[in-house]
């Protein structure tokens, strides 16, 4: 007979294959995962949200200096808080939500806010820190994978939890402007990185989470799917120069959506639609002088209100189906300016300091599994060692399931100091 801890398991991973793209009808209908693009450039340009939907949102997030000291990764502030990977289920782990210093993507001090979580087990030796960085929740501040681990309804507390039970400690971050002030600057690859690698930072400074083993002396994991993936892909690009003193062993993405242009074109009209407005709100939120207001018409202004306030499974039903023609008087993607900003967030340009295990499904209708084959050859051609992996048959959803205990597995012999060569030749 099954255990009731097995079968515990086995409905949270039922939940999430629903969840984890915030599908009509989830069980986390207010959070959950998947990609897109954006980039980040704080100004005084136009916005893409007219003047009473801003006004709407005047009191929701005010923007405000963050701090005096800017050192990357200190804790600005801390609040024990808790975890469960799934609703009613207590976890025997302690965490405390923390609010953070990180760097946007134009170089200029931030505010990140995250979490951090240890296994309750008695350890107060060094444990490995894996930095989680989560698929799409959407851009509204309810949907911040913080609020939801307390009751066990964001999305990918399952797959978080999977790293717990292996006696990792485990930050997840909540992206800039997902639960702090200012709009989430969706998909921005410098931001989104950042926001990955002070998380770990953070974590090694928190003095409680000291007393269960998070430790400077510590080996680190960067790990994240979907936007996830993207995010955890660029950190490990990121981490040499922006990071070096992080003893990042190596780094696990999947499904990453490394090339923005692919993913929108395969994006267009379909059930996914709704994440190219995500992601043209997130780019303006982070580079106001694109200017996206003035390209948007009634349907697509109505669109950007519910996209920047909502999760996604509700920005995904509203732009199902979308064209760009739709929602716009002239498509900015044709523009110079846009083109621009959005080639600046390639993935695949630069070597990861450490080896990488990256993963697709050949079914993947969300990111067309061409783009993970071609950040494989890239980084193989760089002199990275890349461990491919591709899960045959398998959509968005499904690999990101699949290959979470593959991914945790790869990261565990780093950690255990086992060499990597990875399967470039192959």
């Amino acid at each position: 007979m099954m255990s009731a801890s097995r079968r515990r398991s086995m409905a949270a991973g039922t939940v999430l294959a629903v969840a984890v793209l915030g599908l009509p009808g989830s069980a986390t209908a207010q959070g959950a995962h998947a990609p897109s693009g954006a980039s980040d450039t704080t100004g005084s340009a136009p916005s893409a949200v007219p003047a009473a939907e801003k006004a709407k949102h005047a009191g929701k997030k005010k923007a405000k200096h963050p701090g005096k000291k800017k050192t990357p990764g200190r804790i600005l502030d801390s609040k024990a808080s808790s975890f469960q990977y799934t609703p009613g289920v207590p976890t025997s782990t302690k965490a405390w939500k923390i609010t953070y210093r990180s760097t946007s993507a134009n170089g200029r001090p931030n505010a990140v806010s995250g979490t951090v979580i240890v296994p309750d087990d008695g350890k107060a030796t060094p444990r490995p820190l894996i930095t989680y960085a989560v698929g799409t929740v959407g851009l509204g501040d309810k949907c911040a994978p913080s609020a939801g681990f307390p009751d066990g309804t964001t999305a990918e507390a399952p797959l978080v939890n999977a790293a717990l039970a292996r006696g990792y400690a485990v930050v997840v971050t909540d992206y800039e402007g997902l639960g702090t002030p200012g709009d989430h600057t969706y998909m921005v690859a410098k931001a989104q990185g950042s926001a990955v690698l002070d998380a770990a930072r953070a974590a090694q400074r928190h003095p409680e989470a000291a007393k269960y083993g998070v430790s400077a002396s510590a080996p680190v994991g960067i790990m994240g799917y979907s936007q996830g993936g993207a995010a955890s892909a660029k950190a490990a690009e990121m981490a040499s120069a922006y990071a070096p003193e992080l003893k990042i062993k190596g780094t696990a993405s999947g499904g990453v959506p490394a090339d923005l242009t692919k993913v929108a074109d395969s994006l267009e009209g379909g059930n996914s639609a709704g994440y190219l407005l995500m992601s043209a709100v997130g780019q303006n939120a982070a580079r106001p002088s694109l200017a996206l207001g003035k390209y948007l018409n009634d349907e697509g202004r109505k669109l950007a209100a519910v996209v920047r306030s909502e999760c996604v499974g509700t920005a995904l039903e509203a732009g199902r189906g979308k064209a760009i023609e739709d929602v716009t008087t002239s498509d900015p993607l044709k523009r110079p300016e846009w083109q621009r900003a959005i080639g600046e967030h390639l993935i695949g340009t630069k070597r990861p300091s450490a080896p990488t295990f990256v993963y697709h499904g050949d079914a993947d209708e969300t990111i067309p599994y061409a783009v993970g084959q071609k950040l494989r050859a890239d980084w193989c051609a760089k002199g990275n060692a890349v461990q491919w992996t591709s899960f045959a048959g398998q959509s968005h959803v499904g690999t990101a399931i699949q290959g979470n205990g593959p991914a945790l597995e790869w990261l565990g012999q780093r950690f255990a100091g086992q060499p990597a060569s990875g399967n470039c030749g192959t």
